[in-house]
Formats: structure tokens, sequence, C-alpha cells
């Protein structure tokens, strides 16, 4: 089993004087390229039904890894070796514009996978691959850690003459379990003033119902609710 996770490479390749064998570097770079195809298949299969993600964000998951490897093999030392990677995840740091955890997860993994066959751990690197993007396949199609309940975010614009203090309370407390008052924002100069709100609706709510309410308590200016986990809306 120890020979089965063992590094390809020799052992002494302590420096960076030492040569490269063609045909490990090869191995190493082709499963490079294989980790990295994986790693941005499990990225699609995760979010397949949303659709959120970018060709240029699947060509980075393929290309890290041999990049990494390729990077890992040239330094040589595993000293040397951990700087480098220590100064590609500053680069993703800086300078990327990568919000989402998932996302930055998505390119750790990468990484790490690319880390592993640079130092010539072939076989140990395509099982943390794929161990870890099943499991994360596994975890988003089975919705794990999302919201049971339905939280949205309300806002509405009114005008400046509308006594908001409890405007809209009857029809809250209609429509939804629980709701909070998070944010009073003037705009137009303070011609208008908008309302945000934390609501999570009732189980048999209608939500067109709800804004067509809402629409004659505030002039039939827009109003605008929004999942608050995946930003979706739904606005008159």
């Amino acid at each position: 089993m120890n020979d089965f996770f063992s590094s390809i490479l020799d052992s002494n390749l302590t420096d960076i004087s030492t040569s490269i064998d063609p045909v490990n570097a090869v191995i190493i770079i082709v499963t490079a390229i294989a980790a990295g195809f994986i790693v941005s298949g499990a990225y699609m299969i995760a979010n397949g039904k949303t659709g959120e993600f970018t060709q240029n964000f699947m060509l980075t998951l393929v290309a890290l890894p041999p990049v990494v490897a390729l990077i890992i093999m040239i330094v040589g030392s595993s000293v040397a070796g951990a700087f480098s990677l220590a100064g590609a995840f500053s680069l993703i740091r800086f300078r990327s514009s990568l919000g989402d955890p998932k996302d930055i997860l998505y390119i750790f993994l990468s990484l790490g996978g690319g880390f592993a066959c640079g130092r010539g751990y072939i076989t140990f690197g395509i099982v943390f691959i794929v161990i870890i993007s099943a499991l994360l396949v596994i975890l988003t199609r089975t919705g794990y850690g999302t919201r049971k309940c339905d939280d949205r975010h309300l806002r509405i614009k009114i005008p400046e003459d509308l006594n908001y203090t409890h405007a809209f309370d009857d029809l809250l407390e209609k429509y939804t379990r629980t709701y909070k008052l998070l944010r009073i924002k003037s705009l137009d100069l303070g011609a208008l003033f908008e309302l945000t709100y934390f609501i999570t609706l009732k189980k048999d709510a209608d939500v067109h119902e709800f804004i067509d309410e809402l629409r004659c308590r505030n002039g039939n200016l827009t109003i605008m609710i929004t999942a608050a986990e995946d930003n979706s809306t739904f606005q008159s």
C-alpha cells in the first residue's frame, strides 16, 4: 500500500540542478491535466442545474494543476516547493475577482492536485481529487447546508410623505412568518425612500398577491423580492 501511494520521482530529488526524467515528466503533466478535467467536470455536474459556471473558469480549473505540477517539478525541493505554492495562493488571493467560497474551494482543490502530481505522487493525487470531487458533487446535489425555510429580502420604494413606521406591518404579518426591517435608504434627493426587510414567507403565501397588496400601499412604485441565498429576484 505504501508503494501504491509513493512518489515516482527520486526520493533524493532535493535541488534544482537534478535532472528531470522526461518519462516521469510526461506522466506527471498528463496526470495533472486529468486531475484538472476531473475537478472541472465535478464543478459542472454539481452546478449543472443552475448553470452557474463560465468557460473561462472551467479552463482555469483544467489548466491550473499541470501549471502547478510543472512549477513544482522545476523547483525541486520540498521547501522551495512550499514557497512556490504559497506564492500561487497569494496570486489567487490578490489578483482574482472570485468571491464565492465554493469557487475558491475548487481552485484550491486544483492547486492541491497539481502539487501532489508535481511531487510525483500520481496515484495519491488522483485518488485525492476523485474523493473530494465526488464529495462536493454529492453535497451540492443533495442540497447540504441549504436553508429549509423560504427566506427573502424585500425591497419597497415609497414616497417621502408615506409614514413607513407601521405602513406594511399588517401585510407582513399576513404573508410572512417573521420579518425584520434591515435598512432605510433615501433615494432621488429625498423624494423616495427604500425599505429593506428580511422576511420568511409562510408556506402557502401567494407572492403575486403579496406584491399586489404592497403596491396598493406604496403608490405602485418598485417592489423587489430577492431570495436570500441565490439572489434570484421577483420584481414589480
